[in-house]
C-alpha cells in the first residue's frame, strides 16, 4: 500500500500493528490486549484524518495509485459480462476512451469511462485517460446505439482532461465534445455519470451529461487541474493547494453548488482501500437509479435532463 503524506499518522499504526502480530507469533505470547489497542486507535486516528480532508488531499486521494479505474469497475459490476467494443468507424479506436455492453443483473448497459493505466506501459498504452476526438466520437458512436436498443447508459469519468496536442486539435477535439454535450443532452434512454477519480475540464463534460450525475467522495471535478490553475495565475505550481481550494472542485462544493445531483460515500481511507465496497457501492447506486429513471417518461426525462444543466450558473 502507497500511502500519502498526510496519512504518515495511520502508516505507523498499521506497521505498529503488524510489528505487534508478528511478535505474538513468534513469542507465543497473547497480546490480544495490544492489538486491539492499536485497532482502536487506527481507527480512531483514520477517522481523525478523513474527516478533515481539504481539497488538495482528495485531488491526492483520487489519483491514488491504487485506486480502481473505470474497467475494473466494469468487470466487477457485470460479474465478467462487459463486452467491449472499438473504434470511432473514422479515425481509429481511442485506448484511452472505452466502451461496451454489459449487464447489471437482467439488465443490459452501455458502459463508457475513460481508462487509466495500471502501470508505466499501460499508462502510455491508455495516453494517461486523456481521449483524442476520436475517443468521444467512439463514445457517441455507442450512445447512439445504446439508443436504438433501447438500452440506458452509465458513464465512468476519470480523465486529467481530453489530450491537448497538436493532432487532437486538427482533428476537431472541441467540435467532438462539444457535439457529445448536445447529442447526450437529447438521448431518449436514461443516463447515469459517475465521476470515479478525476474529472477534468471538458474532457470530463464530453461524456458527463446525464439524468443523474454522481462523484465518489474523493473525486474531483473542475474547470482546470489545480497544478494548471496554479501555472496560470502564479507562473508555477507551488500554489496548487491555494488553487484547490479556490476552485472548489470537491464533490462536497459541487453537491452545495448544485453542480451534482448526489456524492457516493467512500470507505474509510478512501475507495483504495477497499475495492471491493465501493464497486458493490457503486453497483448498488446504479440499480436504485436506473429503476427510477426507467419509470419516467423519456419526454419528460429529456425536459428534467435539459432544464437540469440550463439552471446551472445562474445567479440573481
Amino acid at each position: 500500500m502507497d500511502y500519502l503524506d498526510f496519512e504518515q499518522p495511520i502508516q505507523e499504526l498499521e506497521e505498529q500493528l503488524q510489528k505487534t502480530k508478528d511478535l505474538e507469533v513468534e513469542t507465543k505470547v497473547d497480546m490480544s490486549k495490544t492489538l486491539k489497542e492499536i485497532e482502536k486507535k487506527l481507527v480512531n486516528t483514520k477517522k481523525d484524518i478523513y474527516k478533515n480532508l481539504s481539497p488538495w488531499q482528495r485531488v491526492q486521494l483520487s489519483r491514488h495509485p491504487q485506486r480502481p479505474y473505470t474497467l475494473a469497475y466494469i468487470e466487477s459490476i457485470t460479474d465478467g459480462n462487459f463486452i467491449e467494443l472499438h473504434g470511432d468507424r473514422t479515425v481509429k479506436d481511442d485506448k484511452a476512451m472505452v466502451g461496451g455492453w454489459g449487464k447489471i443483473g437482467d439488465q443490459s448497459v452501455m458502459f463508457i469511462g475513460q481508462q487509466k493505466g495500471i502501470n508505466t506501459k499501460m499508462r502510455q498504452y491508455r495516453n494517461f485517460g486523456m481521449p483524442n476526438p476520436e475517443g468521444y466520437r467512439k463514445a457517441l458512436r455507442l450512445m447512439k446505439m445504446a439508443e436504438k436498443f433501447n438500452k440506458p447508459i452509465v458513464t465512468l469519468i476519470d480523465t486529467p482532461g481530453a489530450f491537448p496536442g497538436l493532432e487532437a486539435e486538427e482533428r476537431g477535439q472541441g467540435e467532438a465534445i462539444a457535439r457529445n454535450l448536445y447529442e447526450m443532452a437529447m438521448l431518449k434512454v436514461p443516463i447515469i455519470c459517475i465521476i470515479i477519480g478525476e474529472g477534468a475540464s471538458g474532457g470530463a463534460l464530453g461524456i458527463g451529461v446525464g439524468d443523474k450525475v454522481m462523484m465518489l467522495e474523493n473525486s474531483w471535478y473542475s474547470v482546470i487541474s489545480p497544478e494548471n490553475c496554479s501555472t496560470i495565475l502564479w507562473r508555477t505550481w507551488d500554489y496548487k493547494q491555494q488553487a484547490a481550494e479556490a476552485l472548489k472542485l470537491t464533490s462536497y462544493n459541487m453537491k452545495e453548488n448544485k453542480l451534482i445531483d448526489d456524492i457516493i460515500k467512500e470507505p474509510l481511507g478512501g475507495a483504495h482501500t477497499n475495492h471491493e465496497a465501493i464497486f458493490e457501492t457503486v453497483k448498488g447506486e446504479i440499480l436504485k437509479q436506473l429503476i427510477k429513471l426507467k419509470a419516467m417518461d423519456p419526454d419528460k426525462r429529456i425536459e428534467k435532463r435539459v432544464a437540469k444543466f440550463s439552471k446551472m450558473g445562474a445567479y440573481k
